[in-house]
């Protein structure tokens, strides 16, 4: 098993163009495409219509053998065949050479892969359709318990349900809408008003709505006679890391150290580079020095996780709600024989202790969603924010 080698495809011979182009694509996962892969280019240029070679036949000939055998051993690595085997195990070879967090999960939830890998291959069978191959491979990935892993169909896209579900939304739309009126104002991808206790309130729905320095200095301008600032970012997903860092910078006056990032460099699970550390530099124009507090849920993905990352470093900020949903932004993607796409975070990210934040963030102070305070039109944790915001 630990000899196999995912599939690649090799792109040949140039049509029109004898032997002109040898592609040989370096092993990744997956198939070979042109995108993220490094690609070896012998080029020759023939004369047409039988003139003379640009360069000596002897020469030509060296470079066409050299060219072949290259070739031959990209097509000597081709492996995997479009079966529920063969998919199978290149989907367990890819998590098993590219998934960065396996050591971490031994150690946290007991996983054994090679167990997991056994157990699995007896539940195939060669006349199964592609509906059961999905349910045997997306509870293969189940394993993992790890909700930013997905396997890409023609038919749906597989996720580990458990987690959101184990943990309450605690946003309600019609009720966060309410609070913002109708009178507010909106700021590129910023969502903002004055509360009647005089309290600033932002709503951030995605980071994939670009904001600029000009838009965050014009918010903050507006509130700054307020008490303090509530930034909601409940359900907000992630998007660029720019914008998150962007926001996250005018809320320190020096370059703070928040994090920690390192990269896979080889097959073996614990293949690593050194932790290489991130910081947040402050904004150049007009910066927040009274009390905030990030609100969350377990909505928050990827460059929004990051963000909550960064505030926490930040000086008078908290953040109050419940664990965020993790996630580091960069995903890696590779193909299966039968072309469904696997996806899954491509490196660890840590916060400023050196722990792994791909999993979530809990918050400074923990707060759900109460049944009661819904029906009476009310949402728990923006009462609770501005209740710590007054004090």
């Amino acid at each position: 098993m630990k000899n196999m080698f995912l599939r690649t495809r090799t792109t040949g011979i140039k049509a029109g163009f004898p032997a002109s182009h040898f592609l040989c694509p370096s092993k990744i996962g997956g198939r070979a495409k042109r995108r993220g892969y490094v690609l070896t280019v012998f080029r020759f240029d023939f004369s047409p219509f039988g003139r003379r070679p640009l360069v000596p036949f002897s020469v030509f000939r060296f470079i066409l053998l050299f060219s072949v055998l290259t070739l031959a051993s990209c097509v000597d690595e081709v492996q995997f065949e479009n079966t529920p085997e063969g998919n199978m195990e290149a989907l367990w070879k890819i998590i098993d050479e590219h998934y960065c967090f396996l050591d971490y999960k031994a150690e946290t939830i007991g996983l054994d892969w090679n167990e997991v890998h056994a157990r699995y291959r007896g539940k195939l069978n060669k006349k199964m359709t592609s509906t059961q191959l999905q349910e045997v491979l997306c509870n293969m990935l189940g394993e993992l318990q790890d909700g930013h892993v997905n396997l890409y169909t023609a038919a749906d896209v597989g996720r580990y349900w458990a987690w959101k579900e184990d943990y309450p939304s605690n946003l309600n739309e019609e009720i966060r809408e309410a609070y913002l009126g109708k009178d507010y104002r909106i700021a590129a991808g910023l969502y903002y008003r004055i509360l009647d206790d005089n309290v600033g309130y932002i709503v951030y729905h995605s980071f994939s709505s670009g904001i600029g320095e000009g838009n965050i200095a014009e918010v903050l301008h507006h509130l700054r006679l307020c008490s303090g600032l509530i930034i909601d970012v409940r359900g907000n997903g992630g998007g660029q890391l720019d914008y998150a860092q962007r926001l996250a910078s005018h809320f320190t006056n020096e370059r703070i150290l928040t994090g920690y990032r390192s990269y896979k460099t080889g097959t073996g699970h614990s293949d690593f580079s050194e932790l290489s550390p991130e910081y947040l530099e402050p904004s150049t124009t007009i910066r927040w020095q009274k009390p905030a507090i990030v609100l969350t849920n377990r909505g928050c993905y990827s460059a929004t996780n990051t963000f909550v990352r960064d505030m926490l470093c930040c000086p008078n900020v908290r953040t109050l709600g419940d664990r965020t949903g993790g996630g580091g932004g960069m995903p890696f993607s590779s193909e299966l024989p039968n072309g469904w796409l696997v996806r899954f975070s491509a490196c660890p990210q840590y916060d400023k202790h050196k722990q792994h934040i791909e999993f979530g963030i809990p918050p400074t102070i923990p707060c759900e969603l109460k049944a009661e305070d819904v029906a009476k039109g009310k949402d728990t944790l923006i009462e609770a924010a501005r209740k710590l915001l007054r004090e």
